[in-house]
């Protein structure tokens, strides 16, 4: 199957996008990056700003998938020692369809969209299958309660629906990742995620942004995003 390039925009996804949520969402303007004067008037970084309302939450998941998206093009760049063409062939799919959730919040915020953020995998081994695997867990699982949280932030229920389709494939990468680590258990829905009412976690983005933020170097201001 021909798979597209990690930096090549999905237009599949654009138009999925705009036939579900109205232009309307996506027109307001950002400031991408904030500063303000401290008592001494020197300025302050005050970081990448998301934004506010939708436009922020849809920039607060963009930057969650530049993060998976750079994490699993490394991957695939440098295979770890001893991959397997199974293990290859899976972590090759989580990374198009890392891109392809990149590249689609990027297409559609458009102008409002933040900077492109700076990683930081340098505590990541990529020659060990361990140390990619349980990154990959971390990444995943967090992905998964990231986007819980944020949909009860959403007030359009377009984009609740788009949020609900990308979560679900979040959920599917996290249970083939829990599968490659312990192939012969059940910990592909281990009790660490789901609840004993069967639901997984949820968390909001303070938390999420600095349980993250080890791998990143952007510093991100959520402060302006909304709450519940």
């Amino acid at each position: 199957m021909n798979r597209k390039e990690a930096n090549q925009p999905s237009p599949i996804s654009r138009r999925l996008f705009f036939s579900y949520a109205g232009t309307s969402a996506l027109t307001a303007t950002l400031v991408l990056s904030g500063c303000k004067d401290d008592e001494s008037g020197m300025p302050v970084d005050m970081g990448v700003d998301l934004g506010s309302g939708d436009i922020g939450v849809l920039n607060y998941a963009y930057a969650l998938e530049q993060l998976e998206a750079a994490f699993y093009t490394q991957v695939i760049q440098t295979k770890y020692s001893g991959i397997t063409a199974e293990e290859e062939q899976i972590l090759t799919d989580l990374r198009d369809h890392e891109v392809a959730h990149r590249d689609f919040f990027k297409a559609a915020l458009g102008s409002a969209a933040i900077a492109n953020l700076e990683v930081d995998f340098s505590k990541v081994d990529f020659t060990n299958r361990t140390s990619v695997l349980s990154t990959a867990k971390t990444f995943e699982d967090l992905g998964v309660s990231a986007y819980n949280g944020a949909g009860q932030l959403l007030t359009d229920p377009n984009l609740l629906l788009i949020a609900g389709k990308i979560v679900s494939v979040e959920a599917r990468h996290a249970a083939a990742i829990r599968s490659l680590i312990n192939p012969k258990s059940a910990d592909f829905s281990g009790d660490d995620v789901v609840d004993t009412n069967g639901l997984d976690g949820q968390m909001l983005p303070d938390k999420v942004l600095m349980l993250a933020s080890p791998f990143v170097k952007t510093k991100i201001n959520a402060s302006n995003l909304p709450t519940p």
